[in-house]
Protein backbone atom coordinates (compact mmCIF):
# COMPACT_ATOMS: atom_id res chain seq x y z
CA UNK A 1 0.00 0.00 0.00
CA UNK A 2 1.14 3.31 -1.01
CA UNK A 3 1.73 5.72 1.93
CA UNK A 4 1.22 9.61 0.37
CA UNK A 5 3.49 12.45 1.82
CA UNK A 6 1.21 15.57 3.75
CA UNK A 7 1.04 17.38 -0.10
CA UNK A 8 0.03 14.31 -1.91
CA UNK A 9 -2.80 13.81 -0.12
CA UNK A 10 -3.64 17.41 0.41
CA UNK A 11 -3.82 17.48 -3.90
CA UNK A 12 -5.82 13.91 -4.01
CA UNK A 13 -7.96 15.06 -1.98
CA UNK A 14 -8.54 17.78 -4.78
CA UNK A 15 -9.45 15.44 -7.71
CA UNK A 16 -10.65 12.30 -5.57
CA UNK A 17 -12.92 14.13 -2.93
CA UNK A 18 -13.85 17.30 -3.23
CA UNK A 19 -13.15 16.78 -7.42
CA UNK A 20 -17.18 17.80 -8.25
CA UNK A 21 -16.67 20.43 -6.16
CA UNK A 22 -13.24 22.35 -7.01
CA UNK A 23 -11.73 20.55 -9.98
CA UNK A 24 -15.03 20.39 -11.89
CA UNK A 25 -15.65 23.79 -11.64
CA UNK A 26 -12.06 25.06 -11.85
CA UNK A 27 -11.66 23.59 -15.18
CA UNK A 28 -15.05 24.62 -16.51
CA UNK A 29 -14.23 27.89 -15.56
CA UNK A 30 -10.76 27.80 -17.54
CA UNK A 31 -12.52 26.25 -20.76
CA UNK A 32 -15.49 29.03 -20.31
CA UNK A 33 -14.15 32.11 -20.16
CA UNK A 34 -10.83 30.94 -21.97
CA UNK A 35 -8.77 32.03 -19.36
CA UNK A 36 -5.33 29.80 -20.00
CA UNK A 37 -3.69 29.94 -23.60
CA UNK A 38 -0.35 27.65 -24.62
CA UNK A 39 2.86 29.52 -23.76
CA UNK A 40 0.95 31.69 -21.40
CA UNK A 41 3.09 32.82 -18.39
CA UNK A 42 0.84 33.06 -15.23
CA UNK A 43 1.34 34.75 -11.99
CA UNK A 44 -0.42 33.15 -9.50
CA UNK A 45 -1.25 35.90 -7.03
CA UNK A 46 -0.59 34.42 -3.37
CA UNK A 47 -2.26 36.64 -0.17
CA UNK A 48 -1.94 33.84 2.12
CA UNK A 49 -5.26 33.15 2.65
CA UNK A 50 -7.47 29.46 2.05
CA UNK A 51 -8.46 31.31 -1.66
CA UNK A 52 -5.37 31.71 -3.35
CA UNK A 53 -3.17 28.44 -1.93
CA UNK A 54 -6.19 26.63 -3.43
CA UNK A 55 -6.01 28.32 -6.82
CA UNK A 56 -2.08 28.03 -6.79
CA UNK A 57 -2.70 23.94 -5.80
CA UNK A 58 -5.22 23.62 -8.73
CA UNK A 59 -2.77 25.48 -11.35
CA UNK A 60 -0.76 23.20 -10.38
CA UNK A 61 -3.03 19.95 -11.01
CA UNK A 62 -3.97 21.57 -14.50
CA UNK A 63 -0.85 22.24 -15.58
CA UNK A 64 0.57 18.46 -14.67
CA UNK A 65 -2.75 16.99 -16.30
CA UNK A 66 -3.67 19.60 -19.03
CA UNK A 67 -2.24 19.27 -22.43
CA UNK A 68 -1.62 22.93 -22.73
CA UNK A 69 2.07 24.38 -21.99
CA UNK A 70 2.43 27.03 -19.79
CA UNK A 71 4.35 28.32 -16.75
CA UNK A 72 3.49 28.95 -13.41
CA UNK A 73 5.00 32.04 -11.08
CA UNK A 74 3.87 31.78 -7.42
CA UNK A 75 4.14 34.77 -5.41
CA UNK A 76 3.10 36.63 -2.31
CA UNK A 77 3.36 40.45 -2.09
CA UNK A 78 4.38 41.21 2.12
CA UNK A 79 2.87 44.90 2.21
CA UNK A 80 4.47 44.81 5.84
CA UNK A 81 3.17 41.58 7.40
CA UNK A 82 3.50 40.53 10.94
CA UNK A 83 6.27 38.00 11.48
CA UNK A 84 3.76 35.54 12.58
CA UNK A 85 1.92 36.02 9.60
CA UNK A 86 4.51 35.94 7.17
CA UNK A 87 5.66 32.64 8.85
CA UNK A 88 2.13 31.00 8.35
CA UNK A 89 2.35 32.01 4.67
CA UNK A 90 5.13 30.23 4.16
CA UNK A 91 4.87 27.31 6.36
CA UNK A 92 1.28 26.71 4.41
CA UNK A 93 3.29 27.21 1.23
CA UNK A 94 5.62 24.47 2.86
CA UNK A 95 3.08 21.83 3.65
CA UNK A 96 1.22 22.00 0.52
CA UNK A 97 4.16 22.21 -1.91
CA UNK A 98 4.25 25.75 -3.25
CA UNK A 99 7.55 27.34 -4.26
CA UNK A 100 6.74 30.66 -3.15
CA UNK A 101 8.89 34.00 -4.44
CA UNK A 102 7.94 36.70 -1.45
CA UNK A 103 8.53 40.52 -2.63
CA UNK A 104 8.10 43.54 -0.58
CA UNK A 105 6.35 46.77 -0.65
CA UNK A 106 5.45 49.44 1.22
CA UNK A 107 1.45 49.44 1.29
CA UNK A 108 0.54 49.36 4.89
CA UNK A 109 3.30 52.06 5.93
CA UNK A 110 1.20 54.14 3.03
CA UNK A 111 -2.28 53.11 4.22
CA UNK A 112 -1.65 53.81 6.93
CA UNK A 113 -0.58 57.48 6.85
CA UNK A 114 -3.02 58.44 4.12
CA UNK A 115 -5.83 57.97 6.61
CA UNK A 116 -9.19 56.69 5.21
CA UNK A 117 -10.46 53.76 4.00
CA UNK A 118 -7.38 51.29 4.13
CA UNK A 119 -9.25 48.46 2.95
CA UNK A 120 -10.08 50.13 -0.73
CA UNK A 121 -6.65 51.80 -0.87
CA UNK A 122 -4.97 48.46 -0.26
CA UNK A 123 -6.78 46.65 -2.93
CA UNK A 124 -6.02 49.38 -5.37
CA UNK A 125 -1.98 49.45 -4.59
CA UNK A 126 -1.61 45.75 -4.16
CA UNK A 127 -3.09 45.24 -7.71
CA UNK A 128 -0.23 47.45 -8.98
CA UNK A 129 2.46 46.43 -7.23
CA UNK A 130 1.44 42.61 -8.50
CA UNK A 131 1.26 43.88 -12.13
CA UNK A 132 4.58 44.71 -12.04
CA UNK A 133 6.16 42.21 -10.44
CA UNK A 134 4.75 39.23 -12.68
CA UNK A 135 5.34 42.06 -15.80
CA UNK A 136 9.79 41.93 -14.04
CA UNK A 137 9.03 38.08 -14.33
CA UNK A 138 7.81 37.98 -17.84
CA UNK A 139 4.46 37.05 -16.93
CA UNK A 140 1.33 38.14 -19.38
CA UNK A 141 -1.46 37.18 -16.99
CA UNK A 142 -2.07 37.23 -13.48
CA UNK A 143 -4.30 35.44 -11.15
CA UNK A 144 -6.09 36.25 -7.89
CA UNK A 145 -8.40 34.16 -5.82
CA UNK A 146 -11.59 35.73 -6.19
CA UNK A 147 -14.54 33.21 -6.48
CA UNK A 148 -18.27 32.34 -6.84
CA UNK A 149 -19.20 34.35 -3.88
CA UNK A 150 -17.52 37.19 -4.86
CA UNK A 151 -18.80 37.66 -7.72
CA UNK A 152 -22.99 37.78 -6.81
CA UNK A 153 -22.05 40.14 -3.75
CA UNK A 154 -20.28 42.49 -5.84
CA UNK A 155 -23.09 41.91 -8.38
CA UNK A 156 -25.81 42.94 -5.72
CA UNK A 157 -23.44 45.93 -3.69
CA UNK A 158 -22.90 47.20 -7.66
CA UNK A 159 -26.86 47.20 -7.69
CA UNK A 160 -27.94 48.56 -4.03
CA UNK A 161 -25.22 50.54 -3.25
CA UNK A 162 -23.89 52.06 -7.15
CA UNK A 163 -26.83 51.97 -8.98
CA UNK A 164 -25.77 50.05 -11.80
CA UNK A 165 -25.72 46.58 -13.01
CA UNK A 166 -22.62 45.45 -13.35
CA UNK A 167 -19.90 42.42 -12.03
CA UNK A 168 -16.88 41.68 -11.45
CA UNK A 169 -15.64 39.58 -14.78
CA UNK A 170 -13.65 36.69 -15.00
CA UNK A 171 -10.97 38.12 -17.08
CA UNK A 172 -9.93 41.90 -17.63
CA UNK A 173 -7.12 43.42 -19.77
CA UNK A 174 -5.25 45.72 -17.94
CA UNK A 175 -5.37 49.13 -19.01
CA UNK A 176 -2.53 50.70 -17.08
CA UNK A 177 -0.12 47.90 -17.63
CA UNK A 178 -0.23 47.05 -21.91
CA UNK A 179 -0.27 43.56 -22.21
CA UNK A 180 -1.25 41.70 -18.91
CA UNK A 181 -4.18 40.51 -18.20
CA UNK A 182 -5.97 39.68 -15.23
CA UNK A 183 -7.73 36.38 -14.59
CA UNK A 184 -10.43 34.73 -12.30
CA UNK A 185 -10.12 31.22 -12.39
CA UNK A 186 -11.91 30.49 -9.09
CA UNK A 187 -15.04 32.01 -10.80
CA UNK A 188 -17.67 29.04 -9.97
CA UNK A 189 -16.41 27.50 -7.19
CA UNK A 190 -18.38 28.39 -4.00
CA UNK A 191 -16.39 29.66 -1.02
CA UNK A 192 -18.51 27.29 0.73
CA UNK A 193 -16.87 24.46 -0.64
CA UNK A 194 -13.32 26.18 -0.41
CA UNK A 195 -14.26 26.25 3.49
CA UNK A 196 -14.80 22.81 3.33
CA UNK A 197 -11.19 21.55 1.38
CA UNK A 198 -9.37 23.52 3.95
CA UNK A 199 -10.82 22.22 7.26
CA UNK A 200 -11.32 18.40 5.55
CA UNK A 201 -7.46 18.73 5.29
CA UNK A 202 -6.54 19.79 8.51
CA UNK A 203 -5.33 23.66 7.16
CA UNK A 204 -5.74 26.73 9.01
CA UNK A 205 -4.80 30.21 6.37
CA UNK A 206 -4.90 33.66 7.13
CA UNK A 207 -8.46 35.39 7.07
CA UNK A 208 -6.58 38.54 6.32
CA UNK A 209 -3.14 39.30 7.04
CA UNK A 210 -3.41 43.06 6.95
CA UNK A 211 -2.63 44.59 10.30
CA UNK A 212 -5.56 46.67 10.48
CA UNK A 213 -7.50 43.97 10.36
CA UNK A 214 -9.02 44.43 14.04
CA UNK A 215 -9.31 48.11 13.64
CA UNK A 216 -11.86 48.02 10.08
CA UNK A 217 -13.50 44.90 11.36
CA UNK A 218 -17.46 45.13 11.72
CA UNK A 219 -17.13 48.37 10.47
CA UNK A 220 -17.97 50.08 6.89
CA UNK A 221 -14.88 48.57 4.99
CA UNK A 222 -16.62 45.00 5.45
CA UNK A 223 -19.48 46.02 6.48
CA UNK A 224 -21.31 45.73 2.97
CA UNK A 225 -20.10 42.55 2.01
CA UNK A 226 -20.56 41.12 4.68
CA UNK A 227 -24.58 42.51 4.37
CA UNK A 228 -24.84 41.20 1.35
CA UNK A 229 -23.87 37.36 2.41
CA UNK A 230 -25.89 37.41 4.99
CA UNK A 231 -29.03 38.73 2.34
CA UNK A 232 -28.20 35.81 -0.22
CA UNK A 233 -28.07 33.15 3.03
CA UNK A 234 -31.65 34.36 4.24
CA UNK A 235 -32.86 34.39 0.24
CA UNK A 236 -31.53 31.04 0.06
CA UNK A 237 -33.61 29.89 2.87
CA UNK A 238 -36.54 30.33 0.35
CA UNK A 239 -34.96 29.46 -2.05
CA UNK A 240 -32.07 27.49 -2.82
CA UNK A 241 -30.73 28.28 -6.27
CA UNK A 242 -30.79 32.21 -5.85
CA UNK A 243 -27.23 32.76 -5.71
CA UNK A 244 -27.16 30.78 -8.75
CA UNK A 245 -29.64 32.75 -10.65
CA UNK A 246 -27.58 35.85 -9.67
CA UNK A 247 -24.64 34.70 -10.95
CA UNK A 248 -26.47 33.20 -14.51
CA UNK A 249 -28.34 36.94 -14.76
CA UNK A 250 -25.11 38.39 -15.30
CA UNK A 251 -24.62 35.99 -18.76
CA UNK A 252 -28.31 36.74 -19.90
CA UNK A 253 -28.85 40.53 -19.81
CA UNK A 254 -31.56 41.06 -22.50
CA UNK A 255 -30.84 44.62 -23.61
CA UNK A 256 -34.18 44.75 -25.41
CA UNK A 257 -35.27 44.81 -21.53
CA UNK A 258 -33.10 47.58 -19.84
CA UNK A 259 -33.76 51.47 -19.94
CA UNK A 260 -29.82 52.46 -20.46
CA UNK A 261 -25.92 50.74 -20.70
CA UNK A 262 -22.81 52.19 -20.74
CA UNK A 263 -20.55 50.57 -23.32
CA UNK A 264 -16.77 51.27 -24.24
CA UNK A 265 -17.44 55.28 -23.30
CA UNK A 266 -20.33 55.53 -25.09
CA UNK A 267 -23.94 56.05 -22.93
CA UNK A 268 -27.26 54.78 -25.04
CA UNK A 269 -30.47 55.70 -22.79
CA UNK A 270 -34.02 54.00 -23.42
CA UNK A 271 -34.86 56.80 -25.45
CA UNK A 272 -32.18 55.94 -27.88
CA UNK A 273 -32.99 52.42 -28.07
CA UNK A 274 -36.52 53.05 -28.50
CA UNK A 275 -35.58 55.00 -31.46
CA UNK A 276 -34.44 52.67 -33.16
CA UNK A 277 -35.88 50.39 -35.59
Amino acid sequence: MQILSRTEEIERSIIKRYRKELWTRFVQAVKAYSLIAEGDRIAVCISGGKDSFLMAKLFQEIRRHGKMHFSLHFIVMDPGYRVENRELILSNARTLGVPVEIFPSPIFEAVSAAGGSPCYLCARMRRGYLYEKAQSLGCNKIALGHHFDDVIETTLLSMFYGAEIKTMPPKLRSTSHPGMELIRPLYRIREQDIVRWAQGNGLTFLHCACRFTERVENKEEESKRREMKALVRELKKRYDRIDENIFQSMHNVNLDCVLGYRSKGRTFTFSDLYGEE
